[in-house]
Formats: structure tokens, C-alpha cells, sequence
């Protein structure tokens, strides 16, 4: 069993009990609560997808380890080809969910522990690739649903970890056993993770030799003791549980926004063979870096992109059920939102093409990480201009609208659609209003400013990248200035 079907997902997860909170209860299934369910039934598109053959070039790839095809979210990236697959693929679950992917975090994850794990292997004799590797394998033959757990809640931003109030704001050891190490602490900002069989948990920034306590990696089943999840709960949260099987009343009817949580490690324990990083302090900046370039080349250049096409396809309607998709300035704002778009993702492709071995003899590809950052970078700025233009040429409606339940009330119905029909019946009119509701007054212009590092992060990374001093000599090439020309001190006043 390689790839499951999307029922063979679903049933797995209802056998599942994690320990999760929402809105002021425990969830005492998944599936039996609006606001979780979401979340899963977009989870199981994905799975739905690789069993599409229109879409296998995609979404299923051949493991290095067994030669076997696996769903493209378990894969490790071996080739330009699997790059370029893989940005395809997160463009591909965006359009399809007009949600997260909610395995994305742990593909990305599990690519820069491959590298990695390999690396440390080499210089220090640990065992941890050969562990790694297991478990994928695993992983794998199973199909399972991986997120990953980055983010640490990080406390005082003046203080290191160890100088911490509060220590369990960085994921921490507590104890080595014989069989495994015990953690606890918290990740916050984890899409997907209550709907997954398993997550990746990797540290959260670079450490230094005295922070060993938080260079940690390893896998952690979703539901063994000691782990729980605190739900975000917002607007939309509120409306989807209001609605409850209604959801013909929502922007995103089946999957929903996009849902996060905090994953409290109270104590847990963790075995040995599931460990892939444990007090390495040299290599946790090395697998967070390459953690990035993965997911800033597939969140930044090609999932928010996915979503860009769906908010284009929804204010090209809107335009039209008014008639005025033909007025000028309206063609020119849609032109400048696929403009925007199509840059991010031109900055994705070429990621991935300009993509590397990265260690060298490791056979782990990894992308560009210039272009994966301007992916980023772009499409953080141009996403609230998509969005922006989404809002302006949807109109007040988008924020005025009635409920479409209202269209069929006897007393108001027919006002409602009177006032309401256009170009188009009234019912298609807030139909995509809500839609563009979802996106523009939503949580997405945030979640894409601030997913896969906020942009402050990527401007960081320019100055670090970028050959300043090539772009300098060719300047001074073309002006006929001598190379080792030194700039004159100031003249003293």
C-alpha cells in the first residue's frame, strides 16, 4: 500500500484521537465538528488528487528509497524534475482547495532533514539518516498525512532560550532515556497538524553551543500522551460552526480557511528511532535554512499563487454579473493582478530550475534560495494588491451583502432579488460576493505576509545572497573605472 484513496484517509483519521480544543471544548472526533472537518475534508482532495491520472505526473513520485510511487508530499526531491513537480504541486492543491495544503510544511521537512541527517552522518558518525530513512520508508508505505512544526512561540525576543521566563516557549529536552528523550514546550502557527497521522518537529531558528536543549528534530504521532492542540478561533471559525451543514453560506463551503494550531508538548516521549537531531546545535540553522528554501520557493512562488488564480476567476465574475468587465480600468486591475501573480511563480519555476545538491553526494535536491525568497518576498507585497483589487471591483457588496439563505425567505426573497439581480440573478451575485468576502476581508492577507518567514526575513536573506561586489565591477567596467579603485576618504572640514 503506497497511495491511499481519499475514504482510506478519512477513515484512519476517525480511529484517531488527538487531544484537540476549539472554541471553548475538546473535540471529541474530527469529522464530527464543522470547523475541524474542514480541514480534514481538504486533506483528503489532496489524497483524491494523486488517484487522478490526469494529475499523477504531479502529485505521485518514486521513492529513492524502494523505487516505489508515493504520493509527491512524502517524496524527497532528487532531480530538477522533482523540484519543478514539486512547485507544481502546491500550485495545483491551492486551485484545487482554495485552502493550505496541509501536508506542504512536512514535505518541506522532511526534504531538509534528508539533507541534513546525511550531513550530520558524515562529519559526526551519528546514525540519524539511517533512522530518518526508516521512517520515511514508513511513512510512506503507509501514505500518511506529515505536517510539520517549526515555529516556536519564542517569549521575549530580547532573550535567548535558555534566558527565558518561561522556558517551555522553546520546544526543550527534559530527559534522555535509554529508549528516547522526553520533551516539552510549545509550536505555534501549525497548519494542519490536527488533521495529520504525523508531524515533523524541527527547531525553530540557528542555536548556539549552549542551546543543545532545543536543537531538536524528530517525527511524533498526532495522538500519543502528553500532545495536545489549542485551534485558532476567529470570525470565520464562528460562522462555519453558526452555519453548521449550511455551508452553501460560506465563502470556501467544503474546506474552509485556512486552520492552524498550538501543539503543547506536555512531557512527551519520543523513541529513539524517531530522534533525527538532538542537541547538534552546529546543524539546527543549516536544516531551518534548508527548510526555507524549500518552502519559500513552494508557499511564496506557488501556493498563494494557486489562490491568486481562484480570487482572479471570482473578481473576473464579479465584473461580470454587474457588466462591467469590459470598462477599461477594471481590465487593467485584473491584468495587474495576474501580473503580480504570474511573477511570483515565474520566481518559483526558476527556484527549482536553478536548484542543487545540496550537501554534495547526499542526492537531495534543494532550490535556489535567491529565487525562493523573491518568490516570497513578491508575492507577500502583491498578494494585499490582489486582494486589494478583489475588494474594489467586487464593491461594497462584498462587506454588505444579506445571507443568500435570505433569497428564499416568502417575505424578503423577492425584494432581495430584485435589488440584488444584474447581469446575473441575484443568487450569483452574493455567491461570488461572499467568495470575495472570504478573501479579501479574510485571514489570508496575513497568513501569506507572515507563512514562510515575514518579509523582513527574505530582505535579510537578499543582503546575504546577493553579490554586491560583482554587480560593483560591473559598473565600474562599464564606466572604465579601475577595478581596485579605493573610494577617497571624506575631506575633513
Amino acid at each position: 500500500m503506497a497511495l491511499i484513496t481519499s475514504q482510506q484517509y478519512l477513515d484512519s483519521i476517525r480511529k484517531l484521537n488527538p487531544r484537540v480544543y476549539i472554541g471553548g471544548k475538546w473535540v471529541k472526533n474530527l469529522l464530527d465538528h464543522p470547523v475541524t472537518k474542514s480541514m480534514v475534508m481538504a486533506n483528503a482532495a489532496i489524497y483524491d488528487l494523486a488517484q487522478q491520472p490526469e494529475h499523477q505526473a504531479v502529485m505521485v513520485a518514486k521513492s529513492h528509497l524502494t523505487g516505489e510511487p508515493v504520493n509527491r508530499n512524502l517524496n524527497v526531491a532528487t532531480s530538477i524534475h522533482d523540484l519543478d513537480m514539486r512547485q507544481e504541486m502546491a500550485l495545483l492543491t491551492s486551485q484545487t482547495v482554495g485552502t493550505c495544503n496541509y501536508r506542504c510544511v512536512g514535505c518541506d521537512a522532511l526534504n531538509a532533514l534528508a539533507s541534513t541527517t546525511f550531513e550530520m552522518d558524515r562529519d559526526l558518525g551519528t546514525k540519524y539518516n539511517e533512522r530518518f530513512n526508516k521512517w520515511l520508508a514508513y511513512a510512506q508505505k503507509n501514505d500518511l498525512a506529515v505536517s510539520g512544526a517549526i515555529t516556536d512561540a519564542k517569549g521575549d525576543r530580547k532573550k535567548r532560550p535558555t534566558q527565558q521566563d518561561e522556558p517551555d516557549v522553546f520546544l526543550h529536552l527534559v530527559e534522555k532515556r535509554d529508549d528516547g528523550i522526553v520533551v516539552r514546550g510549545f509550536k505555534v502557527s501549525q497548519s494542519g497538524a490536527i488533521g495529520s497521522h504525523e508531524t515533523l518537529v524541527l527547531p525553530g531558528g540557528g542555536l548556539k553551543d549552549d542551546e543543545g536543549g532545543c536543537a531538536l528534530a524528530f517525527a511524533v504521532q498526532n495522538s500519543v500522551p502528553g500532545l495536545s492542540y489549542i485551534c485558532q478561533y476567529n470570525a470565520y471559525s464562528a460562522e462555519r460552526e453558526m452555519f453548521g451543514d449550511e455551508i452553501e453560506e460560506l465563502g470556501n463551503p467544503v474546506y474552509g480557511q485556512r486552520e492552524t494550531s498550538t501543539m503543547v508538548f506536555d512531557n512527551v516521549f519520543i523513541p529513539w528511532d524517531r530522534v533525527f537531531m538532538c542537541g547538534e546545535t552546529k546543524y539546527a540553522g543549516r536544516l531551518v535554512s534548508r527548510f526555507a528554501k524549500a518552502h519559500r520557493m513552494n508557499c511564496g512562488g506557488a501556493c498563494k499563487v494557486g489562490f491568486a488564480d481562484a480570487i482572479i476567476g471570482g473578481t473576473m465574475l464579479a465584473a461580470e454579473y454587474i457588466g462591467v468587465e469590459k470598462v477599461p480600468h477594471i481590465q487593467e486591475k485584473i491584468i495587474d493582478m495576474v501580473r503580480l501573480s504570474e511573477t511570483s511563480h515565474a520566481c518559483a519555476i526558476a527556484a527549482a530550475m536553478r536548484g542543487r545538491e545540496e550537501p554534495k553526494g547526499s542526492g537531495v535536491y534543494l532550490p535556489d534560495d535567491l529565487f525562493g525568497n523573491a518568490a516570497k518576498l513578491n508575492i507577500a507585497h502583491g498578494f494585499w494588491e490582489i486582494i486589494k483589487n478583489a475588494g474594489d471591483i467586487g464593491g461594497g457588496l462584498v462587506v454588505t451583502m444579506p445571507r443568500l439563505k435570505d433569497l428564499k425567505d416568502p417575505e424578503v426573497g423577492p425584494t432581495l432579488k430584485k435589488v440584488f439581480g444584474a447581469a446575473a440573478p441575484a443568487e450569483k451575485r452574493l455567491k461570488v460576493a461572499k467568495f470575495l468576502q472570504h478573501w479579501s476581508a479574510g485571514l489570508h492577507g496575513p497568513g501569506t505576509w507572515h507563512g514562510a518567514g515575514a518579509p523582513q526575513t527574505q530582505r535579510f536573506m537578499f543582503t546575504v545572497l546577493t553579490d554586491f561586489e560583482k554587480k560593483k565591477k560591473i559598473a565600474k567596467k562599464l564606466m572604465g573605472m579601475e577595478d581596485d579603485e579605493a573610494p577617497k576618504a571624506a575631506a575633513k572640514k
